[in-house]
């Protein structure tokens, strides 16, 4: 049992704690209420000081668990985005390829060309040529040596010489390239020739007074047999001429219509049409880079040279199918 001393002092602390409550019941106004603010504010700096410094300690294993999921997520992330990346290189080079293909399909259709498919898988000299290309068909796959070469925009190459699962393809853009062409429209003959730039061929007239201007397209007159150049190719268009109607040499600048540089989908043409498509598988002319002049380049003498040609431009337009047919024997004596 307590003494009375001890039960008088429990009684006293009861009294007070009752007090407390009843003033804290009040709003918290009473004589306490500072002592009290003095005490929260204190004890919630020591807090807060206590939470800065052990913070780092008791959030460690959340950090460390927070930096692992992170760092997966970034594995995930770079993974899917190689992938992704490598999808989309995949979907452009098919569609580069499918745009090829069917540009080679359009060539063929119009010109009823029969052709195996091919892609360039190598590039570089072979003997005597310097503008070489190998291609992934050969004799399995009914190529044989000197064939014609196209692709979308017209004439490649030629054919120079096959194993049984690839080919070797001389570019037309070759120094050692002699191709029969014409001048659409006009039906005037020369030889293209190679000039070993892949921006450029030269155009050799037959006939030196014939009439030739910037923007004039040129395609293959044919081979005997179509080979090696199938008729009605198209090869490249007139940028620049060089020298005056009945000079010995008269010589036009062509730009090729294939790209040499961005070849991949290539078709060996292994049957040519039996009838010469003349200029149907030429593009439209809205199509071409160039609008042919009114007027043949001339020199100084250009503005007489002119109105001469205009003149004789009308009996030069009726004489026309007599030109072609007379060029028929020329095709078959080509190469």
């Amino acid at each position: 049992m307590f003494s009375r001393r001890t039960r008088f002092l429990l009684a006293i602390l009861v009294v007070a704690s009752l007090t407390f409550v009843i003033l804290d019941l009040r709003g918290g106004e009473g004589p306490f209420a500072s002592v009290r603010a003095v005490g929260a504010n204190v004890l919630g700096g020591l807090e807060r000081a206590a939470a800065t410094v052990f913070s780092p300690i008791t959030g460690a294993g959340s950090w460390w668990s927070t930096m692992r999921d992170q760092s997966g997520q970034i594995t995930d992330l770079t993974r899917e985005k190689q992938a992704l990346r490598s999808e989309l290189e995949q979907l452009t080079n098919d569609k580069a390829r499918a745009a090829a293909l069917d540009g080679l399909l359009k060539v063929a259709s119009v010109g009823q060309y029969r052709f195996v498919p091919a892609e360039v898988i190598a590039i570089g000299p072979v003997q005597d040529f310097s503008w070489t290309v190998t291609i992934d068909a050969g004799r399995n796959d009914g190529i044989e040596q000197d064939m014609s070469v196209i692709n979308g925009a017209g004439l490649v190459g030629r054919v120079l010489k096959t194993t049984a699962s690839t080919s070797t393809v001389v570019l037309i853009v070759d120094q050692g390239s002699a191709v029969g062409g014409r001048i659409a429209g006009t039906g005037e003959i020369g030889i293209v020739s190679g000039t070993g730039s892949q921006e450029t061929l030269e155009f050799e007239l037959l006939d030196p007074l014939a009439d030739v201007r910037v923007g004039d397209a040129l395609v293959t007159f044919g081979s005997k047999g179509g080979r090696p150049y199938a008729p009605g190719l198209p090869i490249g268009q007139v940028v620049e001429v060089q020298g005056k109607g009945g000079q010995l040499t008269r010589t036009a600048i062509v730009a090729p219509f294939a790209d040499m540089s961005q070849l991949s989908i290539v078709g060996v043409v292994t049957k040519p049409p039996r009838e010469d498509p003349r200029d149907s598988v030429l593009p439209a002319l809205d199509d071409l880079s160039i609008v042919p002049t009114p007027a043949p380049l001339g020199g100084a003498d250009e503005g007489a040279g002119a109105s001469d040609e205009a003149v004789d431009s009308e009996p030069a337009a009726t004489q026309a199918p007599e030109e072609e047919t007379a060029a028929v024997p020329v095709e078959e004596d080509e190469q």
